[in-house]
């Protein structure tokens, strides 16, 4: 196979004014930002509004393997496909946190012939929007710790302080730290710490805000603490808020670049799938719907997590519903899910899952099984896309298609984006356009008005396939505090594992009689929502035992390698 770097160097990019005008943009609409990246007129939406809209589908996938099973190459290929049937068609994905790039999986700019152009702006730095989120997040910590310590008004009770700093980069020495010692004029003495920037509440807000104006409002209704008599403080009131949305003026607009066939994508925000929400930028979806006749957007990891909070946090947002769902799934993650062979993070997969198994492959199935499960919860048509790697044979493929449609998948394909591109998922791409072509009966998993705690063990029970939940002192603490304050009608965002429908990523298959553990509950008021903290999830990942930073390298000519 060739190599996702290998085709990002080799493919012919156009200047991204002539994949603007294909689009149909005039030149004021859009900003180029060097020969292939571009940004988005801000409020190009409304200007667009009398264009007919897109069909709307949504990209997940089964319990992953460490490695991922290929839903940014689903995505872009299936975009490619379509445009190739001639139906114009913009994929919408996120911006890739450093985090993993340097980590386990490397880059995630697509792969093979289905890969974003230019790949290594994409994955590095891209247009600065992550270190713009990275800057703002840091600028209010070091405002509140200053108000702090000089006592401004409003007073701040400093226990009451959850705000954190972020870094774009898995460092788990950072998770916990001290601040202030030496007796800091700007800073007290206090325990804190960092998230990464795609789980800090500002990259929430950038992927969420449907304007300028909601993005300024949305900074400035950020809590950062209580006053002695537990009234809250903004970070409006501690006077940050203007100047944090100016540092994300123009991280807010969406970036435009290419597929490595030249058809349209947009790659903006990007907040984690198990810790956040796990999905591209509202306003991204909001222009692609009214440039193209199908948007294909990704969401983080499976149907449990990225696309739930696809479901119930960003279509509430938007306003958008969709039309189909494509479930991503992969002979190797199903062996996985058997529970017969042990993944480890950062080691390469064990050769059981790349040796034919039909036995340890129909095991491992009831995973796909309760994703499709998942996902016809909420109304949407499942279009199950088995993604093909080397050592698939058709036997399991075949298997696979055929569980998938027992199980209620209203058509199934397998794709072979990454080794033919746009060719290799023409076969997925109708099956979508035939899902498309259905009656969608969406709804949400529930209503706003469910109190809090009814709101998590539904997830909990009817996502999971939990029994019941169970609430750390901290949890039913913070819990009834955000009742208390008005925020009881929020959805709610449950951070876990991604490599089991439970929080624990050894329980493998479909889990079930267990209890969710909620050990932690924070409030981001400004995007709307509350984050859940379940088992051992980490709001800052560390670095495997062999990171993916140790293959990268620069030639004298300036050529990145090993950036895959």
């Amino acid at each position: 196979m060739t190599s996702g770097s290998a085709i990002g160097d080799s493919a012919a990019a156009l200047p991204i004014s002539q994949v603007a005008a294909a689009l149909g943009l005039k030149d004021e609409q859009f900003e180029p930002c060097g020969w292939h990246k571009a940004k988005l007129k801000l409020g190009l939406e409304r200007e667009l509004a009398d264009r007919p809209a897109a069909k709307y589908i949504d990209v997940t996938a089964v319990s992953p393997t460490p490695l991922g099973e290929g839903k940014t190459v689903t995505t872009i290929g299936l975009a490619m496909a379509l445009n190739r049937l001639g139906r114009p068609a913009i994929a919408t994905l996120r911006e890739p946190s450093m985090g993993p790039v340097f980590g386990i999986k490397g880059g995630g700019a697509g792969g093979g012939r289905a890969t974003l152009l230019p790949a290594d702006d994409v994955n590095l730095h891209f247009t600065g929007d992550i270190h713009a989120v990275s800057a703002a997040t840091n600028l209010l910590a070091a405002m509140m710790d200053n108000h702090l310590k000089r006592g401004k008004s409003p007073v701040v009770d400093e226990s009451t302080v959850t705000w954190r700093r972020s870094i774009d980069m898995n460092d788990r020495g950072l998770g916990r730290v001290i601040t202030g010692i030496g007796d800091v004029p700007q800073a007290p003495l206090r325990e804190t710490g960092f998230d990464l920037t795609a789980a800090s509440e500002v990259m929430a807000i950038l992927a969420l805000a449907t304007s300028l104006e909601d993005l300024r409002h949305r900074v400035g209704k950020i809590l950062v603490g209580l006053t002695p008599g537990r009234e809250p403080v903004f970070a409006e009131d501690i006077g940050c808020a203007g100047a944090m949305a100016a540092l994300l003026r123009d991280a807010i607009r969406p970036n435009l670049v290419q597929t490595c066939e030249n058809t349209p994508a947009l790659v903006h925000a990007g907040p984690f799938g198990n810790i956040a929400h796990g999905n591209s930028s509202v306003l991204a979806d909001l222009c692609a719907t009214r440039l193209a006749d199908f948007v294909i957007t990704e969401s983080g990891f499976g149907a449990d997590c990225g696309a739930e909070k696809f479901f119930n946090i960003k279509c509430r947002t938007s306003g958008l519903r969709p039309d189909a769902e494509v479930l991503v799934c992969t002979v190797r993650a199903l062996k996985m899910q058997s529970g017969r062979v042990k993944v480890r993070p950062g080691r390469p997969l064990p050769e059981e899952l790349t040796t034919e198994n039909i036995d340890m492959l129909t095991a491992g199935a009831v995973n796909l099984e309760a994703h499709i499960e998942i996902i016809r919860q909420f109304g949407v048509p499942v279009v199950v896309a088995v993604n093909r790697f080397p050592d698939d044979t058709d036997r399991e493929l075949n298997a696979i298609q055929k569980i998938a449609q027992e199980a209620g998948a209203v058509a199934t394909a397998v794709s072979d984006a990454f080794s033919t591109g746009g060719d290799g998922a023409q076969a997925l791409a109708k099956a979508v356009v035939q899902a498309a072509d259905q009656p969608s009966h969406f709804e949400f998993l529930y209503p706003l008005d469910l109190p809090l705690k009814e709101k998590i063990e539904t997830i909990a029970t009817r996502i999971y396939g939990a029994a019941g939940v169970d609430y750390s002192p901290l949890a039913n603490r913070r819990l009834q505090l955000y009742s208390d304050l008005g925020y009881g009608k929020l959805p709610v965002c449950i951070a876990k594992t991604q490599y089991s429908l439970s929080h624990d990523p050894a329980l493998m298959g479909r889990p079930t009689g267990f209890q969710f553990p909620i050990r932690d509950v924070r409030l981001a008021s400004g995007a709307g929502f509350l984050f859940a903290l379940s088992g051992d999830i980490r709001t800052m990942p560390g670095l495997p035992s062999e990171p993916a930073a140790r293959r990268i390298d620069i030639d004298a000519a300036g050529n990145i390698t090993g950036l895959t």
